[in-house]
């Protein structure tokens, strides 16, 4: 804020009386900010569609003094490197083509913005949101991302190599044709993350959160999956040459390609048969040792008539009658197993598709009411989140179809809540 006190010091009797409409001309003068600042309250008050706000297209802003109000602005090929943006409110903001490079961009809020081929090489986006962003060929080599927010962005062909996105959420984010080759992803969420035809060498995904995250055809070599959570991940036509796995969960790389380093023992290997074709071959092996036991009892009934058969010809049919039967019992409980974990998999799936509708249904309100300026009733919308969090919880403890119940009784809930939140905004205005 501009400083007046040196205006003001001048003793008013020492000016003479001709010539004070001439300094009461100056003082308005010199007062650019107050309508500029009474017309950003009046624009942060009203609703405001992406690009609508304050325009600084094409504006060299890094020695600059930004406005306050960079929502939905127009800062499309803007130059703002190395600009100090932290904790900045850009929601909505068109950045499409601008350079941020080595920007601090900390805590920022850019949910909603367009960064389309923008150049955020080496800039700190260190818990910067950018849920449902667009960073459709955007540029992040080197950047720092550490717990930053991409739920349902869209990354499509974005350059992220070496980039740092440690436990960044990229829950439902769109990752296709990304280079992301020596990126850090340690314990990322990346649940349903999109990572078709990605170029993932050598990139580190230590206790990684991928459950049924799309990895088709992308490149994995030398990449890490140490203590990885990987339900229901898609492998298909990946290249897994040298990727390391060491102690990940439910590694099923059907399909895949190259020969992956450190599998567990309970991992499905390239190449490997598994599913029906397990059972099939499981239910040929018992019959073809039946038939072979069926034979070692034909054969001594044939030898054996001057004296009996021998008490070791005995153990060998004993044995073998025994093998057969332990075999028989194992691929029962085997193929059980399997019709358990399917069914599973496919509750799991239904109720985390439920649990994601309704945090994107919490994220559609929670966007109009920031976008509008107004809030709900704190008790109903804390409700709300409380079941989102409880749903979550609910689905992460579940360990059979019935645990799943909890999960949807608490989206249940969850929804009840938001719809005595729209109701009280809808019959009230909310609350500015």
């Amino acid at each position: 804020m501009r400083r007046f006190a040196p205006l003001f010091a001048v003793p008013l009797a020492a000016v003479p009386l001709c010539a004070a409409p001439l300094l009461v001309a100056a003082l308005f003068l010199s007062l650019p900010s107050l309508p500029a600042s009474a017309t950003a309250v009046h624009a942060a008050a009203a609703p405001c569609t992406p690009g609508s706000g304050v325009k600084l297209r094409g504006r060299d802003l890094t020695g600059a003094t930004l406005p306050p109000d960079l929502r939905c602005a127009d800062l499309t090929g803007a130059k703002l490197d190395g600009v100090d943006l932290t904790g900045k409110d850009l929601t909505g903001a068109v950045l499409r083509k601008a350079s941020l490079k080595e920007a601090d961009l900390g805590q920022a809020h850019l949910d909603y913005a367009d960064l389309r081929s923008a150049d955020l090489s080496e800039a700190d986006l260190g818990q910067m949101r950018a849920k449902q962003a667009n960073l459709r060929g955007a540029i992040l080599a080197d950047a720092d991302a550490v717990q930053a927010e991409f739920p349902h962005a869209d990354l499509t062909g974005a350059v992220l190599t070496r980039a740092v996105l440690t436990q960044a959420n990229l829950t439902d984010t769109t990752l296709v044709d990304a280079d992301l080759k020596d990126a850090a992803l340690g314990q990322i969420k990346a649940r349903k993350a999109d990572f078709t035809r990605a170029k993932l060498g050598e990139a580190k995904f230590g206790q990684a959160h991928l459950e049924h995250a799309v990895l088709r055809d992308s490149d994995l070599s030398e990449a890490e999956f140490t203590q990885a959570e990987l339900d229901g991940a898609d492998f298909h036509g990946a290249n897994v040459g040298k990727a390391s796995f060491t102690q990940a969960d439910d590694v099923d790389l059907t399909g895949a390609r190259g020969t992956p380093e450190n599998l567990p023992d309970d991992a499905v290997a390239p190449g490997t048969t598994s599913g029906k074709d397990s059972a099939a071959n499981e239910t040929a092996t018992d019959e073809t040792a039946t038939d072979e036991t069926a034979h070692a009892q034909d054969v001594p009934r044939n030898l054996a008539r001057p004296r009996g058969p021998s008490p070791a010809l005995v153990l060998v049919i004993v044995s073998g009658l025994g093998l057969s039967l332990t075999l028989i019992l194992w691929g029962v409980a085997h193929r059980r197993k399997e019709r358990f974990v399917a069914e599973m998999a496919v509750a799991r799936h239904a109720a985390e598709e439920d649990v994601t509708r309704f945090g994107e249904e919490i994220d559609a309100l929670d966007f109009e009411m920031k976008v509008n300026q107004v809030s709900g009733p704190a008790y109903e919308w804390r409700a709300a989140l409380d079941a989102y969090d409880a749903a979550k919880r609910a689905l992460h403890a579940a360990r059979t179809p019935h645990d799943l119940r909890a999960a949807a009784t608490a989206v249940a809930h969850g929804r009840q809540a938001l719809h005595e939140v729209r109701s009280r905004l809808s019959g009230t205005g909310g609350h500015r």
